[in-house]
């Protein structure tokens, strides 16, 4: 289980890069989309990955996930839509001031 989570946090973040590397405006929202769900997984992944538990402590198990990773992702993931939100307005104002997509504005 731990080397599907490695490889998905490693594939999502070479796609997020080569998104960020782009001189258009929409491609580095989604790299850095991409980059806070490869973010998001890490922080998942390190809360044990317990298979065949439950949540709850209180039926007697041993092994239980632990609870703060999980909190930190869901806090993460409503940061991660405010800040996306933000950088598309911002991009769709940038977009109307200079007539073009290109990240440096000279590209029309």
């Amino acid at each position: 289980m731990e080397a599907l989570f490695a490889i998905a946090i490693g594939t999502l973040t070479s796609c997020a890069v080569y998104l960020l590397l782009r001189a258009r405006t929409y491609p580095v929202l989604l790299g850095l989309t991409l980059l806070s769900y490869a973010v998001n997984l890490f922080l998942f992944a390190s809360g044990r990955l317990v298979m065949a538990s439950a949540p709850l402590t209180d039926q007697g198990l041993e092994r239980f996930p632990d609870p703060i990773p999980q909190a930190l992702v869901l806090t993460a993931i409503v940061i991660g839509f405010g800040m996306t939100a933000l950088m598309v307005v911002l991009a769709l104002r940038a977009i109307h001031a200079t007539g073009g997509d290109h990240v440096d504005g000279g590209e029309r």
